[in-house]
């Protein structure tokens, strides 16, 4: 049974950072494509960052990128997402997502085989 366990959620005032985690149990992490969503109440699900099964392919959505940065740890079956420089539009729920080798990097929904249960992200002005 696939698992995935986010934590680092919190309450941060803008400017501010948060780092949250991802533990994955029940596949094989490192050839497991691993990505992060966000949704804000009254909206849909959105991509905002992936990493390869190859830690050296990473992806983000533009309104984060430069100030977000994707990680994995293979040995910890962790995928990491530290959040700097945050803004009140940030605020989210934040669900990690896992993509089987042959689905593609979760960039999009369709890609995504499985998905943790959330955090809460809330970033007060």
């Amino acid at each position: 049974q696939v698992q995935l366990v986010e934590s680092g959620g919190g309450s941060v005032q803008a400017g501010g950072s948060l780092r949250l985690s991802c533990v994955a149990s029940g596949l094989t992490f490192s050839s497991t494509h691993m990505g992060w969503f966000r949704q804000a109440p009254g909206k849909e699900r959105e991509f905002v960052s992936a990493i390869s099964w190859d830690p050296r392919n990473t992806y983000y959505a533009d309104s984060v990128e430069g100030r977000f940065i994707i990680s994995r740890n293979n040995a910890k079956n962790t995928v990491y997402l530290e959040m700097t420089s945050l803004k009140p539009e940030d605020t989210a729920v934040y669900s990690c997502a896992a993509s089987v080798p042959g689905r593609g990097v979760p960039r999009s929904t369709a890609n995504v085989n499985y998905w943790g249960q959330g955090t809460q992200v809330t970033v007060s002005s």
